[in-house]
């Protein structure tokens, strides 16, 4: 018989489940890292050096043609790139996605690429090529015109300028408008033809409002992009003599630093970025446009006959600004004893890499620093994504939707904003911070939680509680269900966030540049201090050590079989 003491010993003693402790670490966490920088940055705005409250900082803002002249430069820079990357991006988009053309897939690589260089790397490829001196193009045109023409571009303009930036922004454009026509049923084109509807009144009735949204996100993002971004202004604005916002908050740190300035100065920018995604929001909530019902076919491809080789060389046109002439401009820098000077086999060199490598003490660090902050960076930002992802879409804690806004509320915080607020918030007691990695590490978090949050939860609406519950019902704790169950399912999306992470965090210069010192430079910093030196081969082996690092993360996760989740595609789109 067994006995009452045996029966006990048999049964499992309950466990401390740490679920909601853990839970509410994350969101504690979660609300630190982005609530505190956008505290101390509006206590320096509305105060002033002995914090007493004024509204000085924001007079000498709005008065001062110091400032004013960056902020008109900076709205036509913005609202012309965003006009320039929706002329472009949405025909090239609709060949893509919607046309026999060939060469389609290969057209979206080469999108693809010119998405993941770094705006600044490809403001540096074009001074190579477009200086009004020294630029190749120049001396180019100069072999046929003659050696006292005036240079055909100057990239050190305004000019120069919206055309660089449109360059690397175009493709968020491209992105969400490929994607909205692709996932367009072409039923919908076939009855207005049945109907009678012409190809220019079904585009006008059908394609286009079912594109519109994707078309207005796609603007809203790039102009975002071209307001906020402080490499390609720095490299070709400055020397060209004038500010944009973000370079004018940047010279505000410089000795005697104006903290309070800077914090005002970057207040406009975040309520503007803040009011254009209140005003998407609602113009596409005042008129939608959707599609009811089940599963579609295909879209139709539109026959262009004997314009598809027109239209590949369009595209291919286009892409030679971004991609091609900036790597070749790059690879001929790296490989020629004189970056400006074209590279031929009697004259090529490896001496700008062994010099690099082996003798610039500063890009071993800066390798090294990159390296340890993209990994770190990745790794706990896709836990944390994944963990707050979890709690907002299973409900689990209260003030869920509390999280979901603040995982997504960075980005509104433009990179130079949030640089000066942590750099006003862990320079004093009891977080100081500044100095060490542990300040990049929370820049490069804060800035990367919005995407990894978004694709962590999209794939998380793939997967159905039911199986957690059936866990939980066997003893699990929630932790355990989601280590064991839930995380190797989302395995790919886990894996594509975490690259993604890894990518931006290359890619990152506008808060790297207010919270860098000689010990924590990034590759970013590297190459922008470079080029104040004027040193252009080193930044273009540095610039193309970067692009190899870059394209070797997205091939390795383009390799990853699709499982547990839709991230992967995400990545390989955008």
């Amino acid at each position: 018989m067994t006995t009452t003491t045996e029966i006990s010993s048999l049964t499992p003693r309950p466990r401390i489940d740490w679920t909601r402790p853990v839970l509410w670490l994350f969101a504690a966490v979660l609300v630190l890292l982005i609530l505190l920088p956008l505290s101390w940055l509006a206590v320096f705005a509305f105060t002033d050096k002995n914090r007493h409250p004024t509204l000085a900082n924001f007079v000498t803002l709005f008065s001062n043609p110091d400032f004013l002249d960056p902020l008109l430069t900076t709205a036509i820079i913005a609202t012309t790139s965003a006009l320039i990357c929706c002329i472009v991006a949405a025909p090239i988009s609709w060949l893509v996605s919607r046309t026999d053309m060939p060469g389609r897939q290969t057209i979206r690589a080469l999108v693809t690429a010119s998405f993941v260089t770094p705006p600044f790397l490809g403001a540096v490829a074009w001074e190579l090529l477009a200086a009004p001196n020294s630029g190749l193009l120049n001396q180019l045109y100069r072999l046929f015109a003659g050696e006292d023409a005036d240079a055909l571009f100057n990239i050190y303009s305004m000019t120069g300028i919206i055309f660089v930036i449109s360059c690397y922004t175009f493709p968020f454009v491209f992105v969400l408008v490929a994607n909205a026509l692709d996932t367009m049923p072409g039923e919908l084109e076939d009855a207005s033809a049945i109907l009678g509807g012409n190809a220019w009144t079904t585009a006008r009735r059908v394609t286009i409002p079912l594109a519109l949204p994707a078309l207005v996100a796609g603007a809203l993002i790039a102009f975002l992009q071209a307001m906020t971004l402080f490499g390609s202004p720095a490299i070709l604005a400055l020397p060209a003599g004038f500010h944009t916002m973000t370079t004018k908050i940047w010279s505000l740190f410089q000795y005697p630093p104006k903290l309070e300035l800077a914090a005002a100065a970057a207040v406009p920018l975040l309520v503007l970025t803040i009011l254009l995604l209140q005003g998407q929001k609602a113009l596409l909530g005042r008129r939608g446009y959707s599609v009811i019902g089940g599963k579609y076919g295909a879209p139709r491809r539109v026959e262009l006959r004997g314009w598809r080789w027109a239209a590949l060389g369009f595209c291919l046109l286009v892409l030679l600004n971004p991609v091609f002439l900036p790597y070749l401009a790059l690879l001929n820098a790296v490989f020629s004893p004189n970056a400006t000077t074209l590279v031929t086999p009697s004259t090529a060199t490896l001496h700008n890499i062994v010099f690099v490598f082996t003798e610039l003490s500063s890009a071993q660090l800066a390798l090294k620093n990159t390296v340890i902050l993209g990994t770190a960076t990745a790794t706990i930002g896709t836990i944390l994504a994944l963990v707050i992802a979890y709690v907002t879409t299973r409900k689990v804690i209260a003030g869920h939707r509390v999280l979901g806004f603040l995982a997504t509320a960075p980005v509104a915080v433009p990179g130079i904003v949030l640089g000066v607020g942590l750099f006003l918030s862990y320079t004093r007691p009891p977080f100081v911070l500044y100095g060490t990695l542990w300040i990049l590490l929370l820049a490069f978090l804060t800035i990367n939680l919005p995407s990894a949050y978004q694709q962590l939860h999209a794939a998380f609406a793939t997967i159905h509680p039911e199986l957690e519950e059936a866990t939980r019902i066997l003893g699990a704790t929630r932790l355990q269900a989601l280590r064991q169950i839930t995380a190797p399912l989302l395995r790919t999306g886990v894996i594509a966030t975490w690259c993604f992470i890894f990518i931006g965090v290359m890619r990152e210069l506008s808060a790297a540049i207010v919270l860098f010192t000689s010990q924590t430079k990034v590759l970013s910093v590297l190459i922008y201090d470079l080029n104040e030196g004027g040193d252009l081969a080193a930044i273009a082996v540095l610039g193309i050590a970067m692009l190899v690092i870059t394209f070797a993360v997205v091939l390795a996760v383009n390799q990853i079989p699709m499982s547990g989740g839709n991230a992967g595609a995400k990545l390989r789109n955008g």
